[in-house]
Order: C-alpha cells, then structure tokens, then sequence
C-alpha cells in the first residue's frame, strides 16, 4: 500500500543532524575541534654511569657492538634473518679479533653446530661460508677428534632430515670437513656411505635439483679418491702420514684404515648398482638437447667416477692377497664378489658405451661425450684385471682409444683441444699393457695412432711428458710389466721413432723446462743403460748421435756458433746428459766436435768441463772411442781454449775478467794425465809430435803453447823422442817464445 501524502510532508521539514562537507581531494585536512595535543616535551637525562657502552669495554665486538656470546645466543633465534645476521657478525667478529676463537672454539662449534640442519636454506648456507673460511682453517691444527665428533654428530642428523634440501646440504658440510680433515672419512665410512647410497635412491627428488646433488656427488668422489688403489701411493701415504692417523686421541680404541676395510667393502658393493641405477636415469635427459646441461654432465661424470674409483680400491684389495684379505676382511669371498660385480657391471653400465646424441649436438656437447666415455674406458680397462671382456665390447673400446690418440673425437677449438689432452693423460697409462695383450692387429693399430700423436703433440705440455713416461714402460723392462719384444718387427719401427723424438725434444725444451729436459735425460740414460744387453735398442741409440749435436752446439750457414741448450742447463741435467755419452757402442767424431767447442764456452762450468774430460776418457778405456779422435778432441781444447784477459799487459783503463788460467791450467793437467794412460806412451808421442808442432808454428796465444809444449814434455822422455825436424822447428819457434816468457815476467814484478 503506497504511503500517503501527508506523511511524506513531515519527512520533507525535519531538520538535518550532520551536515556533509564536501573537501577537495589532496587538501589536508584541519584538526577537529577536539583534537588533543600528544607532543610532548622533556630534556635529556644523562647517566654515564648506567650506559650500555660501558659494560663492553674492552670485549671484542662486532661492527654492530654485540659481542661473540650475544651473537651466537642469536643464532638461535625464531627469526630466519636474525638466525643469517648473527652468523655474518660472528664471521665478521673472528676475522677482526682471531683469538677470540682460540679461546673459545669449542663454545663457538657447539653453538654453530645446531645451525647444520636449518630450515632456512640462507642461513645453512652462511654457515658453510663461515666454516670455510673462518673457524676451519683457524681450528686445522688443534686436537682434530673433539673438533670432528662435535661437528659429526649434527651432521649425520642432517643426513636424515626430512626436508631434502638438508639433506644434500648435509653432504656439502661433510665433504668440507673431509677436506680439511681427510682421515675423518675412514672414521665414519660406514655411516657416510649408507646415507649416500639412501639419497641417491630417491631419485624422484635428485632429478629436480641437479646443483645440490652435483655438490652432495663430489663429496662421494673425494672421500673414495682417499681409498689405495695400489701399493706405490699406500706407501707414499704411510710415510707421509706416520704418526697422523689417530684422529680421536680421547678414544681407546680407533678404527684404522685397513681395519676399516672389512666396513667399506660391503658398503661399495651395495652402493655400486643404486650409482648405476643413478646413471641411467640420466641417459634420456643426456641424449636430448637443450636438456643435456652442464648439471647433468656434472652429475653423470662424478657418478662415473665414483664406480671407477670404487672398482680400482677393490682391485686393489683383492690383488694384493686374496687368502689374507679374506682372513682380515671377515672372510669376504673375492671371488664370488669379483664375478658378481663384473656381471652387472658387464650388463648395465657397459653395455651403454659409447654414449653417443640421438642428435647432432654442438662442438660443447662432443666434447661432453668424449668425457664421459672416457670414464667408461677407465672403468673398463680396470674390469679388465679381473675378467676377459667379450671381444664385441673389447673392439669397441679399443676402437675409440684409437680415435682418441687420433683427435677424432673432440673438437679442435682450444678447449677441445685441453679436454682431449687432460682425458688422453688417463688413457695413456693403460697402452702398454694393452699393446702387450690385444691381437697383432689391434697392436699395430694402436702403436701407429700412438706414435703419431706423440709426435704431434706440444713439447711443452704435460702430455708430452705423459707419452714419454708411457713410452719408458715400453722400452724399458720392469718387473710389473711385460715387456715388449724389441726383436718385433711392428715393434721395432716405433721403437726407432720414439727413440729418434729424445734428442729433438731436448732441443725444443731448451732451457726454458728443466724439469721436463730431465725426464727426457733419466730416460735417455736408462735406454743406454739398457742398450747394452739389446742390439735394436743399441742401434736406434747410437742413431742419436746425429741429432744430439744440436743439443750441444749449433753451427750456423755463415759459420756462426750458437751454443745449444746443454750449455744453460742446471749442471745435474747437464751430469745426466754427459752420463748418457758412455753407453753410445762408438762416439762419432762430429758429436766429439760439437762437445769440445761447448767446453771452449767462457760461462761453461769448469767442473762440468773436468767431468767431460773424466767421461771421455773412461769411454776411451772402454774401447768406444777411437785413440786418433781421442786425441783430436784434446788437442782441439788445449789450442783453442780462450785464457783471458788474452795478453799479459791488460789496459789499465779497462776492468779486466777475473782470470781463467788457473783452470786452463787445470785442464792440461788432466790432458796430460789421460794422454799417459791411453797406451803405449811412444806410440802416442808419434801420433801427438807432428799435430801439436803443427799447432804451435801457428803462434796461437801464449798459454796455449804452453800447454801443448807441456804435453810434449810429459810424453817425452830422455833422451828425446823428437825428430830432428821436430827440433829444427822448435828450435826457430822457441827464441820468438822465451823473449815472450820474459817479457811476462818482467810486466809481472
């Protein structure tokens, strides 16, 4: 029902109680009316006596004032970033005062320690950095136990946290305390491996974050790098380590590392198929691009690793004696594990080789592959102490080693080029073996790709070296190794090439890389050493001759002489280097020539030259050494041998050299003592009369007729042996000679 007219009247004349303002917008807005006044007024009150400041005086602080015991209250605080700005100022705090983490270092740890298993990923991480940086190599040399089972202890509890985060954190925390304290693994071996084998399992969570399990798969790879792969480097560690293995001194008993075995073992072997398992998750992701990325690779190279460096500790194990291994190992059965290992291996990881794109990837990615099969080539050739491989699997292993020593696999841009050198240094150990093993043809094969990279390769890197190195095991017979028949006629050609690399070699280092010209020079010696017993190895030997002139002197088209590397060498590279010259079946007379103008050099050592003269004159005894270039190569030194200053009468006005002729001196002494023992001494005058005569007529400097008439002297006897044109002729020489003598001697009072 509508209302009614008059009500609506009233409505119309009420009054209005609020009345609305209208403001502008932006304008401020005047204070009500009964707005109160809340300023309020006051003076300072200044009490020294009760200040803050004053409780802290002389207590290190941080920039922030707060002290080391309220910073590390903090770090237990609800706050995340409280928790992250308390560990930054106790980072900042130790690096200004040092000691106050001396003094309270285990405080310090038992505080930090909590922070291990954070729920906060900032804070966890601040507390890796101020472990690394700070407390870890503060704490290095301190009772490393207590230190260690402190930290431990939070660790393992981190291990099987429920967040995953933690848990891959918790690896990163133990791989640092392993790298500061490396034994530390063999303490807790079985508990670090289990968790390992426990996270890798849960694959579904690794895959999304490939970063954390790269850092939690590196530390795998350093504890297993510490296990003995073979007795050279378990002797190397004893003597290095004697005294330093005990790290709980507060504990009665401590498990060794050998004792420690019997716990590992079981554990690789267990951990061996998940690490596989692992791998091949990864295979589809590998084989697409763009999702081959640097993590995945990172990821699959570490798993590799890990499977090779645990197949290469119980190589080792079981090698070195099965029946005390199995009495000290808890009665492992070897044999059952070896055939149990290698068949699984044999059937799920190498079966995948080689790991090959399904699509054409970029230079990066080959050379990602070429990693990779790498490892797989280790592994393999590891495996292949054990068992006999199939001979399909066998070719396709040997086949890429080949194009590996070939440089057909990576790229050929600079890091391609580094790649395939760092990878090849792993292969080049296992090519001896190999050669002495595979079928003639796959011999043939392998020493062509291998000799022609060595020739190839940079004199200067380290894989020169290496093939040197690799090249001695084939050459020279160990008790390790089978030796390779020199008789062999595929042998014997790269035999004679290796050996004609030495001497060019030396010539390329120079002096610029002494430590690799003495490897070259260790093996040059051994191989003269054994070239004795060896008639191919004595004939590829002497062909060296020739080349080793340039080692020592270098003649030039316009008659100039440059004097080699041997010159510039430390004097024991340079005593290697003249070693070598004794085991030479017959020194030729143009390498005696190239040594004797080396001993005329004014910076040779005078006692490198005095071994020269020792060497040459046990070699003559030793009948290698012909009696007449013998006598060359004397006469040649003591003729032309440069005293100085030249002349007696120096120029006042100029600084003279110190004088040499004590040594020349020296040197004729020991001419004169060799020319006696090199036989029949009239047999020898009548050889030496006519060259030295012919020598002195020449008028060389006065020293030097000095020396060779001393010779003649020496060789002489009474009456003389001299013919009467001998003596006619030094009768003419001799006037011209004492008028010299005396004029010597009176510029000299």
């Amino acid at each position: 029902m509508a209302p009614s007219k008059a009500s609506s009247k009233k409505q119309q004349k009420r009054g209005i109680d609020f009345k609305k303002i209208k403001r502008k917008i932006g304008r401020k807005l005047p204070p009500p009316n009964n707005a109160t006044n809340t300023e309020i007024k006051s003076k300072a009150i200044i009490l020294p006596e009760q200040s803050v400041a004053t409780e802290k005086t002389g207590l290190a602080v941080n920039k922030k004032g707060l002290t080391l015991k309220e910073l590390l209250q903090q770090t237990s605080h609800h706050n995340a970033k409280v928790r992250k700005d308390a560990l930054l100022g106790i980072k900042d705090l130790l690096h200004t005062y040092p000691a106050e983490l001396s003094l309270h270092k285990y405080a310090v740890i038992e505080k930090l320690r909590e922070r291990i298993g954070d729920d906060d990923k900032l804070v966890r991480e601040t507390l890796y950095q101020l472990l690394k940086s700070v407390v870890f190599p503060a704490c290095k040399e301190d009772n490393q136990g207590i230190f260690i089972s402190l930290l431990m202890t939070y660790i393992f509890k981190a291990m099987t946290h429920l967040a995953i985060d933690v848990r891959l954190m918790a690896f990163k925390f133990f791989d640092l305390v392993v790298q500061h304290y490396p034994h530390s693994f063999f303490l807790y071996a079985e508990k670090v491996l289990q968790n390992y084998e426990d996270i890798l399992r849960k694959n579904q969570h690794y895959l999304q974050d490939k970063g954390k399990l790269k850092i939690a798969l590196s530390g795998l790879v350093r504890c297993l790098s510490m296990l003995p792969c073979n007795q050279e480097e378990v002797d190397s560690c004893e003597k290095k380590d004697a005294g330093q293995r005990v790290l709980h001194a507060f504990e009665t008993e401590v498990p060794t590392e050998s004792s420690g075995f019997s716990i590992i073992i079981p554990k690789l072997k267990d951990l061996l198929p998940v690490l596989v398992s692992c791998f091949q998750e990864f295979i589809p992701t590998a084989q697409t691009f763009p999702s081959f990325d640097g993590q995945s690779f990172d990821c699959m190279l570490c798993i590799l690793q890990s499977i090779d460096l645990s197949i290469r500790f119980y190589i080792y194990v079981t090698s070195e004696n099965k029946q005390e291994s199995q009495a000290s190992h808890g009665g492992l059965d070897a044999t059952m594990w070896t055939e149990t290992i290698t068949t699984f291996l044999l059937k799920k990881l190498l079966v995948m080789f080689p790991l090959n794109p399904v699509n054409q990837f970029s230079e990066k990615g080959d050379d990602r592959y070429f990693t990779l099969n790498t490892v797989f080539t280790e592994i393999f050739l590891h495996l292949c102490e054990w068992i006999c491989p199939p001979d399909v699997l066998l070719e396709r292993f040997l086949d890429f080693i080949e194009s590996a020593l070939l440089g057909k696999i990576c790229s050929g841009t600079r890091s391609g080029k580094a790649i395939e050198e760092k990878h090849l240094l792993l292969l080049l150990p296992f090519i001896p073996k190999l050669v002495s093993q595979v079928a003639t043809e796959w011999k043939f094969r392998l020493l062509q790709a291998f000799t022609k990279k060595f020739e190839d390769c940079n004199p200067e890197s380290s894989l020169k070296l290496a093939f040197v190195s690799t090249i001695e095991k084939m050459l020279i017979p160990r008790e390790d190794m089978l030796y390779l028949d020199a008789s062999a006629l595929d042998l014997l050609d790269h035999q004679i090439a290796w050996i004609r690399q030495l001497p060019l070699l030396l010539i390329q280092l120079g002096d610029k890389h002494p430590s690799s010209s003495q490897v070259v020079l260790h093996l040059q010696l051994k191989l003269g050493q054994c070239s004795l017993l060896n008639p191919s190895l004595m004939w590829g030997y002497d062909n060296m001759q020739h080349l080793l002139q340039k080692f020592y002197i270098i003649c030039s088209d316009d008659g100039n002489i440059c004097y080699g590397p041997f010159v510039r060498l430390a004097r024991d590279s340079q005593e290697l280097a003249l070693c070598c010259l004794y085991y030479f079946s017959y020194l030729e007379p143009l390498l005696l020539k190239s040594i004797s103008l080396c001993c005329l050099c004014p910076d040779m050592d005078p006692l490198i030259v005095y071994r020269i003269l020792e060497i040459l004159h046990s070699t003559y005894k030793a009948g290698r050494i012909q009696i007449a270039d013998c006598i060359s190569f004397f006469i040649t030194l003591l003729s032309r041998f440069r005293v100085f200053p030249e002349n007696s009468y120096p120029d006042e006005n100029r600084d003279a050299k110190i004088s040499n002729r004590g040594i020349f001196k020296s040197i004729t002494s020991i001419v004169c003592s060799s020319m006696l023992q090199m036989g029949d001494k009239n047999l020898v005058f009548r050889i030496l009369e006519n060259i030295l005569l012919a020598q002195i007529v020449l008028k060389p400097p006065l020293d030097n007729v000095c020396a060779m008439l001393r010779v003649l002297i020496t060789l002489d006897s009474t009456p003389t042996r001299l013919s009467q044109q001998s003596i006619t002729t030094l009768g003419n020489f001799l006037s011209e000679y004492l008028i010299d003598v005396v004029g010597v001697m009176h510029f000299q009072r």
